[in-house]
Formats: structure tokens, sequence, C-alpha cells
């Protein structure tokens, strides 16, 4: 049964409240805006992605290690990166509600509306032409749908181009002319458009006089570069190869919203791969392919993934993409893939006056290598599994269960054990299962309700395994594995449990 989207949503955030996954921070004192703490079910789900990302890109490629940088780092490093002078969204302010909303963001939404409009026809096509529904052909053919979808990249080219050219104005011009209103009280009264600074500034220091301004980073890559020679020289290594880098960024979103997916303080995945000038298109389509393989190996379904080129390249890139996901609230960024050429290496090397090049061995010459990038937001990913695995399902005898469908190898608990009743000695087998499996797994005990309704709270938890021990198991050793995503119950002795669970969240058979 498909909710729409709005409640979809609703119910994700409710869910992850519910179940331990996600608390608004310092709720207690009424919370701190668009700032999420992760519970004890969060937690692990978050880290068993970032496991999950660091295998295949660090254990599982020679010539790509990790690092862990400072959060803090020299001021000079965020003058050097552009940081300082252009690290800026475009604001604007209705003057009737006081309210900040950025500006391409209004744009961006009322073109999402649009290819609301382009679903609707698609939907409305489809039930009236049922079976022989061409939905290709019908975006291809249909007038109406060719007119939205034009009007739609109209739209963003024009942003593109005036934010390219810092052409606040016509910005204004443009949500003028669409007659865009404040989304909560319709009022088209505007300010100015304004360009604001990200940055959260710091002091390091013990006095006033000798402080120095920080800033805490707004992305982990800066760390990698400056980097780039101690890890080259320390581990020997020989260009292509990558650094990778997971950690915390700030940034003072002024719009954070949509829970997760626009948070102040989050957490980046990054991969910086260093290759010789001249070879960036290859390695670019490489990396393509590569991370799109990763995300469709977790089978949230590959209709939910697109690539999306950059109209507006910033002005050091010469490729960008970003591999968007069918979020609840529509299609939206979920990981970046960049060319960067030399700027990152030749801007510090300009303002640190230390040589940052490699020198190569078998054509004896040195150079500034370039760099391509794969950039994505943990939270983000957390986001796209969650609300992806949250179903509503109507089972055959008419009832509904909720289950977080969690790909296994994610899920924060591997399996539940549940004693069939509180005696007869089964809470001690089932504990003693549980001892067992514990050193390879995270695993539960549960004992309160009838059986029934404990697998319902296993299913919405996301847990992919139940086992109950019963009466015939103290006569042969035998328990009832239950499955989640397909409710199947079936025999198992014991000592085969761990095999069983153990195929489930290989590695190997997700990633091969």
């Amino acid at each position: 049964m498909a909710q729409h989207p709005e409640d979809h949503f609703k119910n994700v955030i409710a869910h992850a409240k519910e179940y331990g996954y996600i608390f608004p921070s310092s709720e207690i004192y009424d919370g701190l805006s668009a700032v999420y703490d992760y519970g004890q079910n969060g937690a692990e789900l978050k880290k068993n992605i970032r496991d999950y990302w660091w295998k295949a890109m660090v254990q599982l490629n020679e010539n790509i290690v990790g690092i862990d940088a400072a959060i803090f780092m020299h001021p000079t490093t965020w003058k050097a990166s552009g940081h300082v002078d252009a690290f800026n969204d475009p604001l604007i302010d209705n003057k009737d509600s006081k309210k900040r909303y950025r500006a391409d963001v209004l744009v961006e939404d009322y073109v999402a509306k649009i290819e609301g409009k382009i679903e609707k026809e698609v939907e409305k096509a489809a039930k009236r032409f049922g079976e022989s529904f061409d939905k290709e052909q019908f975006l291809t053919t249909n007038a109406r749908v060719i007119e939205y979808k034009e009007r739609g990249e109209a739209i963003l080219k024009r942003l593109g181009k005036s934010l390219g050219n810092n052409d606040l104005a016509d910005v204004k011009a443009l949500i003028e002319e669409l007659e865009i209103a404040d989304p909560d009280t319709g009022s088209r009264n505007w300010t100015e458009v304004k360009q604001f600074n990200l940055m959260f500034g710091t002091k390091i220091g013990s006095t006033a006089e000798s402080a120095m301004d920080l800033y805490l980073r707004p992305e982990t890559a800066q760390g990698i570069f400056v980097n780039f020679l101690n890890v080259q020289k320390s581990g020997r290594m020989k260009i292509p190869f990558g650094i990778a880098q997971t950690g915390k960024a700030f940034r003072n979103e002024i719009v954070a919203r949509q829970f997760i997916f626009r948070m102040r303080e989050f957490e980046q995945m990054e991969m910086q791969f260093f290759i010789k000038p001249g070879t960036q298109k290859e390695w670019y389509e490489h990396w393509k392919e590569t991370r799109l393989k990763w995300h469709h190996s977790l089978g949230l379904g590959v209709e939910n993934y697109r690539f999306h080129d950059h109209e507006k390249l910033a002005h050091y890139a010469d490729a960008a993409c970003d591999i968007e996901f069918k979020f609840p609230f529509g299609f939206k960024e979920l990981e970046g893939i960049h060319s960067r050429t030399d700027f990152d290496l030749g801007s510090h090397e300009k303002f640190s006056g230390r040589k940052l090049q490699y020198f190569d061995p078998e054509t004896q010459e040195s150079y500034v290598p370039y760099v391509l990038e794969t950039s994505i937001g943990l939270d983000r990913m957390f986001l796209a599994v969650f609300s992806n695995s949250l179903q509503e399902e109507t089972l055959e005898d008419g009832s509904s269960r909720t289950v977080l469908r969690l790909p296994a190898i994610l899920a924060p608990v591997k399996v539940a054990v549940f004693p069939l009743v509180k005696k007869d000695g089964l809470p001690e087998v089932a504990k003693k299962i549980i001892d067992d499996l514990k050193f390879d797994f995270n695993v539960v005990y549960d004992e309160k309700d009838a059986v029934g309704r404990r697998y319902r709270r296993q299913d919405a938890a996301g847990t992919p395994f139940c086992i109950t021990v019963d009466h015939q198991t103290l006569e042969d050793q035998t328990v009832t594995i239950r499955h989640r995503d397909s409710m199947q119950q079936e025999r198992l002795p014991i000592d085969e449990l761990r095999a069983k669970i153990a195929a489930a969240v290989d590695l190997k058979t997700w990633l091969k």
C-alpha cells in the first residue's frame, strides 16, 4: 500500500524516534534546529554504513588508504580552498513573515513541483493505457510533458547562469517572475538576495590577545589535501592512488530542513583519488560507474538512483555530477563525483609555499597531481537506507505489519533470540545461544509478550532474524529461525545458526 510521500516522510521521522534511531538534539531543552542525535540503533546503523563504505573503498582497493585528520585546521587552509571568499549561499528574506530562505532552493522547489506534474501525467496515462503503457515513449512524445520538461530545464539553466555570474538581482527577478511565494504564509514581499558565508567561526588560544580565529571544517577533503605528501611518502604510494576519510563537518545552514538531509553538524565519507593530468576523463567515468555499483549492491532499487550532471561547474572543476536518490521528498543529491583538476594541491602549494608534487620515477618528471573526488553524506545515506526500508505491508490474513527492511549487512541488530515461555529452562538455552553468537553478531534477548508481538517488534526495528527456543529444543537441540522479509520459518540445529546468519551478512556476497 503506497503512502503519500509527505505522510511517509512523517512516518520515517516518528519511526526513527520510536525505535531508537534518531532523536532531536538536547530535546529536554526544546532541541536545537537542524541538529540530531543518533540513538542506540541509529549509532549501529550509521557505523555499519560507514564500515560498508570504508571496506569497499579502502580494504578492497590496494591503492587507497584511509586517514583521520583533525577538525581544526590552520585558518589559511580555508583561504587556499576558497571557502573564506566563496563558500556562500544566496539568501532572501520575506518582509512579511520575517522568514529567511535560500533563493536557489525556492527556485529548485518550484521546478520540483513541475516534475511532480509530469509524474501525475504519467500516472494518469498509465491508468488509461494499462498493460500497453510505454513510459519512455510517453515521456518523449506527450506534448504537455515535453512542455513541462523544457520549462523546468530553462528555469534551472537561468538560475545556474545567474549564480555563476553572481547576478543576484536576476535570481530575485526570477523568483518574482515565477511568482514564488513564502511557503508558510503565501506572501510575495521579498528582500534583495544576499550572500551569506556558511562557515562556523571559533577561536583557539588561552588569552584574548593571543587567540587565533579558526573555523570548524565545512568539509573533510582539505584534511586529505594538506596530508598528500605525508601519506604519499610514508606509504610509498604510486600514482594513481586514493586517500579516504570519514568524519564530521559543520555548516551554518540558514535553511536547514528535511530532517537529517541538511544538518548543521553532519558526517561525510570522502575519497580523493590522485591521478596524472590528462587521465581525468577515464577516471571520472570509472568512479561514476564504481560508486553507482556500490549503491546498487544494497538492493534499494535501481530505479531510485539517477545521475545529474552539474549545469554550473565550480571554477576548478572540469566535470561534476551527483548520484541522486529518490527520497520521500523527491530525487535529491546523495553523492557527488567531481573532477577537480590540480586546483586543490596547486592552491595549497601557492598559499603554503611548499612543493606539493609527485615525482614520477618512470618519466623522471615532477607534477602537481589532478584529483578525482567522490563525496557522500553519511547522514543522507542513512536517510536513503532508512526511508527506503520502512514499509507498511498488508498480509494474507488482512492484517498489516510495519517492517523496516534494512539490508541485513547494515541492520543494527542481526538476531533476536526468544524463549517461547519464561520457564522450563528455555530462557537459559536462549541465553546460551546469545553468549555463543555475540562474538560475531549484534544480538538481543527478548522474552516480553506473546511471540507474535515480539516478531512484530523486531520487524519494525529492522532485525533480519528471530530465533525461538521451544520445548522441542530441549529434546533435539533445534530451534526455529524466522526471516524478517519473507516471514518464513525453518527448523535448524543450534550449531548451524552461526553459519546461517554469517552467510546473510557476509561482505563478500554483498559486494561481489
